[in-house]
């Protein structure tokens, strides 16, 4: 059942631009949302569920269509993204690929193959932008946003998967086998005792190939396993994100900014209070973990020191213990206040690629996540996000994320861990794999 509010505001041609529907069946509506956008070539859908780290106002957001976009290579990412952000002010979304880095540290490159083909950086100017909240939905565009609502309201309110589970995850392999990461892991080892850096983040790929899905599907299956606060279903025309990702990289309200880098994960156990209990203290009271917690903190405080004022930049919370579905995380808040000068532009190219992905110093991980790993991250550990009208920003971490091509039916994800001298490497295979699960389990 649903109601047109008097809310309704209309253009010269008497067709409204904007309208508040109240609901009062939230899940049919988020479904029928769904479909309706799976139909456009480029389209943003943001889950926030209520989290353990935040409460938020809506629950999605999904930014539909491009008025005007751009897609550019890393060498010119960040002056294409403020040429583009002057020229047309509004609502902005889009992602950033890790590859940027190449830009932002001179003599960094990206050799690896990849099988996806997302743009280094995308961003568009929406034609819709849809606000699903717990009693309302409210459109707006430039269009007829009557009959924008009445084609919602003729789709389908469930959403087909296209395959049956178990049939892809068997097909799953990684890119390394158990012997080649541990011994990678050691190498990096080396690096560490040499004082070469002091963290990295060292990652792993999953993949197969001839996958026929629907990818809107697979996404509602994640989020239904896995709802996370950062989730996302981004499409770039044959590309596509499915992602269920727990861990913010930058928000911004006002002259405010965030960033709440997560390092730390232990695995759940829904089943026995006492054994989740136990595993939560572990973490909480690990002394690899804390390691690597607070070594991300001090980056992102130095990252966030070079656009904030002197003196403004401070940790809100650090050493957070956080539970989400299948694991806890430990989760730090850092927060500034921007110069009068500097924007969230600024903010972005500075701080990136965000150091829970990264580590520490980052150039020199960097220059060794280049060396060790195998693939090519692309978009994962990038980050997906929006700019409002007035400049006020949210940005994800692509992690946990699954990437599929729609011309090649190919599909791959990654997961990785913090290295740290107190690494111990089968641990550390083992925290991959049950990052992976989530995903594998929806497969």
């Amino acid at each position: 059942m649903v109601d047109l509010t008097t809310t309704t505001i209309f253009n010269e041609n008497e067709r409204p631009l904007r309208v508040e529907i109240d609901l009062h069946d939230h899940t049919t509506i988020r479904a029928k949302m769904l479909n309706w956008i799976a139909r456009f070539n480029i389209f943003v859908f943001l889950d926030n569920p209520p989290s353990p780290t935040e409460q938020s106002g809506f629950r999605v957001r999904a930014a539909v269509g491009a008025k005007y976009r751009m897609q550019v290579k890393a060498v010119d990412a960040f002056p294409t993204l403020h040429h583009f952000r002057q020229a047309y002010p509004g609502w902005c979304f889009g992602h950033i690929g890790f590859d940027v880095k190449n830009a932002l540290y001179p003599g960094l490159s990206s050799a690896h193959p990849s099988s996806m083909a997302f743009p280094d950086m995308a961003f568009f100017q929406p034609e819709w932008i849809l606000e699903l909240y717990p009693d309302k939905l409210i459109i707006t565009g430039e269009g007829d946003a009557l009959r924008c609502w009445d084609e919602i309201q003729a789709c389908d309110s469930t959403i087909e998967r296209g395959y049956q589970s178990g049939e892809i995850a068997a097909r799953v392999k990684p890119s390394l086998s158990r012997e080649a990461y541990i011994k990678r892991l050691e190498q990096l080892h080396q690096h560490i005792q040499r004082g070469d850096c002091y963290e990295i983040n060292y990652c792993q790929e999953f993949g197969a190939d001839d996958v026929f899905l629907n990818p809107v599907g697979l996404y509602e299956a994640l989020v239904q396993h896995s709802p996370n606060p950062f989730s996302v279903c981004y499409r770039w025309e044959d590309q596509y994100c499915i992602g269920a990702s727990p861990e913010r990289f930058l928000r911004k309200v006002g002259r405010t900014v965030w960033s709440q880098p997560i390092k730390g994960t232990s695995r759940r156990n829904i089943q026995e209070s006492s054994a989740d209990e136990a595993s939560k203290q572990a973490l909480l009271h690990s002394e690899k973990e804390r390691a690597e917690n607070v070594m991300v903190v001090d980056l992102v405080r130095n990252d966030l020191s070079r656009t904030c004022l002197p003196g403004s930049v401070q940790v809100d919370e650090l050493f957070g213990i956080y539970s989400f579905p299948q694991v806890h995380q430990m989760i730090s808040t850092v927060r500034g206040e921007l110069m009068p000068d500097k924007s969230i532009l600024d903010v972005l190219e500075t701080c990136f690629p965000m150091g829970s992905m990264t580590g520490a110093p980052k150039k020199r991980v960097l220059e060794l996540i280049e060396e060790y790993e195998t693939f090519q991250r692309g978009l994962f550990s990038g980050t997906i996000g929006y700019l409002s009208p007035n400049d006020d920003a949210d940005f994800n971490v692509v992690i946990r994320s699954i990437f599929y091509r729609t011309d090649t039916y190919q599909l791959r994800f990654a997961t990785g861990s913090g290295i740290t001298r107190y690494a111990d490497p089968a641990a550390e295979y083992e925290e991959c794999l049950l990052k992976a699960e989530a995903i594998k389990a929806v497969l």
